[in-house]
């Protein structure tokens, strides 16, 4: 078959070339971003007085019913063609006669795959959007459910201070809302349309690149051809924040893993979110959960690789770009898939707060508000924490919690002990205890929860402009 660039060759290509070159198994999925670039471009081409009206015309009409086709499954793509433009071109061409072979005039296919790639990526920011939002209601409407739950807090894996079930779900729905933030990064960097550009340097002839921004919604033009065409800023963005979502949902995923183990036992997974084993029948096993941890490193590696390709690359544009675009889909394709489960995951999930709350009673949670309430009678804090581990040390040796201790056994460690400490060192009153802003006393969870309603009253208008640039 003839190539559409073919005029300089003297020689076919070779079939293990054409193999190894075409991007058609994978850049198809941006049909609709490739048709609509290409109205966009006749009109203004014949506003601009550099095509008829007439062929303007039988370039829409051909265009949309290519549309059509594929939309129907009527639509046969040839690796040959190499790409989604050369494919659709040819078939345009063979549709309509001449017209279709001025439809190229004052583009390149490094401004049209730029184009193409810049609306599929905001399209998907929308999408991705979308089910963030979903997310994060979902870990809001779980802090909601379990507002008096008390669990222990760890560090290093170990027990550490007692703290609200509801407060440490909203440390997850914090870090989704600054991954929507870095989402609405993406978007203002996709948001800017590269057509017009040409192959590297613009075009002789007198186009009008506004008029194009405006038919496809565009906030804003490039200001530098070489820029636009060799510009993969907004994928490596992308893969970045899918990176840092992933990351938190690996985070989240490994604490429901150990949560719903037998060791735990704090939360229970619905049965429609898990597996069993094939031999063991007792086995209930957190599959998403553990997939999803799985899929963070396959998405950690396509940044590491994009990253890669665009270090060395001289400007303009080089067919390593091409390489963007597989990993950006299965990143955009994870992502989804991901975030979709994960909020049904969690709103099937089962608190189990009674033995949350048990898991406190043995163990040395409240040494620390031991220590201040030592500090609020007046001794150094340092001395405090020296005495309330002595009392520690005591308590292990004798087989017993800092609640079992009489009050002789506190005066033993220091005479600042009074009646008092055993209620300073409840575990509702070490929660409650803690109400500086951004703590886990019920007071700050409340607030808490206030401040999250409100961030997703802003969101959702941020996913109203999304959702109305569509194609």
């Amino acid at each position: 078959m003839s190539k559409l660039w073919g005029g300089r060759f003297a020689k076919n290509t070779d079939v293990m070339v054409e193999e190894f070159t075409s991007s058609i198994s994978f850049d198809s999925r941006m049909y609709r971003q490739d048709i609509a670039g290409s109205i966009a471009h006749a009109r203004m081409l014949a506003q601009c007085g550099i095509i008829s009206q007439d062929d303007a015309r039988l370039i829409t009409d051909g265009l949309n019913d290519i549309l059509a086709d594929i939309e129907a499954g009527n639509f046969s793509f040839e690796v040959s063609l190499e790409d989604i433009h050369m494919n659709i071109e040819k078939r345009l061409t063979e549709r309509i006669g001449p017209a279709g072979g001025r439809l190229h005039t004052a583009r390149s296919r490094n401004d049209q795959v730029a184009l193409d790639t810049h609306m599929y990526v905001r399209e998907q920011v929308a999408a991705i959007g979308g089910l963030l939002f979903d997310l994060e209601q979902a870990v809001l409407d779980i802090a909601n459910k379990y507002p008096e739950t008390i669990m222990p807090g760890y560090t290093h894996l170990q027990r550490a201070q007692p703290i609200l079930f509801a407060h440490h779900m909203l440390a997850y729905f914090f870090m989704f809302e600054r991954d929507f933030r870095r989402l609405g990064g993406v978007w203002e960097s996709a948001d800017i349309m590269p057509l017009g550009a040409g192959a590297l340097a613009g075009t002789t002839f007198p186009i009008d690149r506004e008029l194009v921004a405006s038919e496809l919604k565009f906030g804003r033009i490039y200001e530098n051809s070489i820029d636009a065409v060799s510009d993969r800023d907004y994928i490596l963005e992308f893969l970045s924040f899918a990176s840092i979502l992933m990351m938190h949902l690996s985070r989240l995923s490994e604490e429901i893993i150990l949560w719903s183990s037998t060791e735990f036992s704090f939360i229970e997974l619905d049965d429609a979110h898990c597996t069993g084993s094939s031999i063991m029948p007792q086995k209930k096993n957190p599959d998403v959960a553990e997939l999803v941890r799985g899929k963070t490193g396959r998405v950690f590696g396509h940044l590491m690789a994009m990253l890669t390709v665009a270090k060395g690359l001289p400007l303009a544009y080089n067919k390593d770009l091409q390489e963007d675009k597989e990993g950006l889909f299965d990143t955009i394709d994870t992502v989804k898939f991901s975030l979709t489960v994960y909020a049904a995951m969690l709103r099937g999930l089962k608190v189990n707060s009674g033995i949350m709350r048990q898991a406190l009673k043995n163990d040395f949670s409240n040494a620390t508000d031991m220590a201040d309430y030592l500090v609020k009678k007046g001794l150094p804090f340092r001395q405090a924490h020296e005495v309330v581990g002595k009392c520690v040390a005591y308590c292990l040796n004798e087989h017993k919690t800092l609640a079992d201790l009489s009050l002789a056994e506190f005066k033993q460690f220091s005479p600042l002990f009074d009646m008092d400490i055993l209620e300073a060192i409840t575990i509702e009153t070490c929660v409650a205890a803690r109400n500086s802003l951004g703590g886990t006393s019920p007071a700050q969870v409340r607030q808490a929860v206030t401040v999250a309603k409100s961030i997703m009253e802003k969101q959702q208008k941020h996913l109203d402009m999304y959702t109305k640039i569509k194609l």
